[in-house]
């Protein structure tokens, strides 16, 4: 029996475990917590065949271990990420946390002496705050409600977070000690579930709040910390983005803004008068910041049409230099309290990993090196940038990622995958296992980023919100299809969509507006109607959510999303469809992928169910991950390339 290196095999189940056919072909067993509805059986074959792309490895930088001058990273070594220290540029990898559900987070208090983190149960996202003693996790919030780290004090003596345990829905603001959780106290009782802590002054008498309304409107206010009273600091009349809100040791606010510019600078707020005045303006969204210690110099990327860029700008002379690095994207900066630049860069041709610079030298040290299970990553294509209008004129963009044509001459297939948010964006990083549909299957892969999609500006994520305007970013699909046919190196005869959680959505309504041109549909985590969806997602987030698609309490909001909802229009629904989903899913409950099935079937057309039940919204467990990369990948097999 040939050896299996995916996560279920590494259960080490005998070869009589395997289910049999006539044909004595063998098949993977399904993980417990799988249903696989619909689903045929894996032959072990396939999953040998991907196991070198499901087994490779990725690490993120996650923060400074300031008492050793260490690392703290994310990485997978058995079925979930947990927490590790790496003492040394390529030095081992030591394990802090082992724990079955996953560990990502990790914050030090100001002090660096106390580590926390987060951790939810089977991705319902309801997090709870943690202390890390001696590789385990000492609860300190309360177990129930959705939790989330917010700031830590200077002198490490203070934690503000928010919680939901007031109502179950209300994100209140709290501090703790994080060494003695009994002295947790409400500080301050929030209505509706965007408010989050910017950051706690270095006197620990004042605190920024922010309050998240939508992608291009946010409001920053202060919290006096002994009397709770809460004053705003920017305009809460403006449309405008703000975040951040960090102090320096002058006092002064800063922060991230939208505020009277299409793309997201960096500056400071006066605190009596709440203008934002602009000290790092660059052409595209600033998206990532964070101040040296001394506040001799400034760390920022910026999101170049999809590719990040590292600068350094010296505080006293405005001088700014930019890093070098290749294509790619980069996540998580932090500067370390000796000024070392810690963060996570990953590009289709490098697996993610942690990496530092020095601010002097701008020398790039990487840190991690993971496990790519053998194949080399320079194997792996770039992906092309593709610029075109669309219906109404336009501008939109996405990402190509070709097939060698030496290996794969002629025309060739092709998937379009749709990002989800609808804030989110498609990015030139890495696609991971998808890398076996281009390099082993001839598959070419598309990403657009169809309007609403953030990193153009704040104009161009506004064009497709409310109901009356959500059609038109599925419109920019079928100009993308119109672009992409008309390439001769594309086989229009061939061409599948797939897309999760908003991009679910997009992944039905492609599969309806353009049934004639795609063969199946792959949606995962997916709305399919969006007045059930509004009515049962979790409560911390429907108000979020009714700003972005519409109200369905307004009697002409609902009947438009009613309309615009791939459930009402399933009859034209007729190409062969894969849906997957978490059955603890607190952002796209289950109930959105069962009735979409049932209808469908109802129609007489094939809808395979793919059902983790320990999952949210996504597939956190490797061993259900994998399952699913192949359950889909059988599905395109027969449906895209006819086998």
């Amino acid at each position: 029996m040939r050896s299996l290196s995916l996560a279920t095999a590494a259960l080490a189940v005998s070869s009589a475990a395997f289910a049999q056919q006539a044909d004595d072909t063998a098949y993977l067993p399904k993980p417990d917590a799988v249903v696989a509805d619909g689903l045929p059986p894996i032959p072990i074959e396939l999953a040998d065949a991907l196991s070198q792309y499901t087994d490779s490895r990725s690490a993120a930088f996650r923060g400074w271990d300031e008492a050793n001058r260490a690392m703290i990273i994310a990485t997978r070594f058995a079925d979930t990420s947990q927490l590790h220290r790496v003492m040394a540029p390529g030095a081992a990898r030591t394990q802090i946390t082992f724990e079955s559900e996953p560990v990502g987070s990790a914050v030090y208090t100001g002090d660096g002496k106390v580590l926390l983190t987060t951790k939810d149960i089977g991705g319902s996202e309801f997090n709870q705050i943690f202390r890390v003693e001696n590789g385990k996790l000492v609860l300190l919030t309360d177990g129930k409600s959705r939790n989330w780290i917010g700031a830590t004090s200077e002198d490490g003596s203070l934690i503000a977070f928010t919680s939901t345990r007031r109502t179950g829905r209300d994100n209140d603001i709290y501090l703790m000690d994080p060494r003695d959780p009994s002295t947790t106290r409400l500080v301050a009782e929030r209505s509706g579930g965007g408010w989050g802590v910017g950051d706690i002054s270095p006197d620990n008498k004042t605190m920024t709040l922010v309050n998240y309304i939508q992608v291009t409107k946010s409001d920053m206010y202060l919290l006096d910390i002994e009397s709770g009273a809460i004053t705003s600091l920017t305009d809460p009349n403006e449309t405008a983005f703000y975040a951040g809100g960090g102090f320096d040791k002058q006092g002064r606010i800063w922060a991230l803004s939208d505020v009277d510019s299409d793309f997201r600078r960096v500056g400071t707020i006066d605190r009596q008068t709440g203008k934002f005045t602009p000290v790092i303006d660059e052409e595209w969204d600033v998206s990532d910041l964070d101040m040296s210690e001394d506040e001799s110099f400034m760390a920022y990327t910026i999101n170049r049409a999809g590719q990040s860029v590292l600068k350094i700008r010296d505080m006293a002379t405005g001088a700014t230099r930019e890093v070098d690095l290749p294509p790619g994207i980069i996540g998580g900066i932090e500067i370390a309290p000796w000024g070392e630049i810690g963060f996570t860069f990953s590009s289709n041709r490098s697996p993610a990993d942690a990496y530092s610079v020095d601010p002097k030298t701008l020398k790039v040290t990487r840190w991690t090196y993971s496990e790519t299970a053998g194949l080399d990553p320079a194997r792996n294509v770039d992906p092309e940038l593709v610029e075109i209008e669309s219906f109404d004129g336009e501008r939109i963009s996405g990402f190509l990622y070709r097939p060698d044509p030496a290996k794969f001459p002629g025309k060739r297939p092709l998937l379009v995958s749709i990002h989800g948010g609808p804030e989110g964006q498609s990015t030139a990083g890495s696609i991971g296992s998808m890398n076996y549909y281009v390099n082993e299957l001839g598959i070419a892969q598309f990403f657009p980023n169809v309007r609403g999609s953030t990193g153009y500006g704040k104009r161009f994520v506004s064009l497709d919100n409310g109901p009356f305007k959500r059609e038109d970013s599925v419109k920019d699909i079928g100009a993308f299809l119109d672009a992409l046919e008309a390439d001769p190196l594309i086989d229009a005869d061939r061409m599948a969509v797939r897309g999760g959680s908003y991009g679910g959505y997009m992944c039905y309504a492609s599969a309806i507006f353009y049934g004639d041109r795609f063969d199946a549909a792959s949606c995962v985590v997916a709305i399919s109607d969006f007045v059930t969806f509004l009515e049962n997602t979790q409560d911390y987030r429907r108000d979020l959510r009714r700003v972005e698609y519409g109200d369905e309490r307004d009697p002409v909001q609902r009947a438009k999303l009613k309309e615009i909802s791939p459930l009402t229009r399933v009859d034209e629904l007729r190409i062969p469809l894969m849906v997957s989903t978490g059955a603890n899913d607190p952002r796209v409950p289950a109930s959105e992928a069962d009735q979409i099935i049932a209808a469908v079937r109802a129609n007489g057309v094939e809808a395979r169910h793919f059902l983790a039940m320990n999952e949210g919204h996504g597939f956190a467990k490797k061993e259900n991950a994998d399952y699913y990369t192949l359950a889909q990948l059988m599905f395109l097999q027969q449906y895209l390339l006819g086998k």
